[in-house]
């Protein structure tokens, strides 16, 4: 399985119905039916248990979220840096994947997707994220 692929595939589908207001099972036919080639069946489980992770804890998320940017509201955020910060974030929380290649797979899709200085942004939320996680602030399951 390829973890930065379903990261991605899980982050094209939440932008759509997030963003895009695309009802969910539409937003992963469209995300599928782009994929050249298509997925492997553990690639799609694992976007799909981000995807399916994040709608189940966005209020956790989100308010973790709004503690760790300072100075910006959601509204004023870019909504591709928004996206993937809420994904990230959820796998931060939730999912025993280590921090650096979590880190290192947003910012790369931050500089993919997003603005200029997406991949920036991404890299000192996720950063300031982890060390409250570090520092005893935040809870996170443990991480292989």
């Amino acid at each position: 399985m390829k973890r930065r692929r379903a990261r991605e595939l899980a982050f094209k589908v939440l932008f759509e119905h997030l963003v895009g207001g695309v009802p969910l099972e539409e937003a992963w036919r469209h995300a599928l039916e782009l994929e050249e080639p298509s997925p492997d069946p553990a690639t799609r489980a694992f976007a799909e248990r981000l995807v399916e992770g994040f709608l189940r804890h966005r209020e956790t998320v989100d308010r973790v979220l709004a503690e760790t940017i300072e100075g910006w509201s959601f509204s004023q955020m870019n909504q591709t840096d928004l996206v993937l910060l809420r994904l990230a974030t959820f796998e931060a929380l939730f999912e025993d994947t280590p921090f650096p290649p979590l880190i290192e797979v947003a910012v790369r899709i931050a500089k993919r997707y997003g603005g200029e200085d997406s991949g920036r942004f991404v890299n000192g939320v996720l950063a300031r994220l982890i060390q409250r996680v570090e520092a005893g602030e935040l809870k996170a399951v443990p991480k292989s």
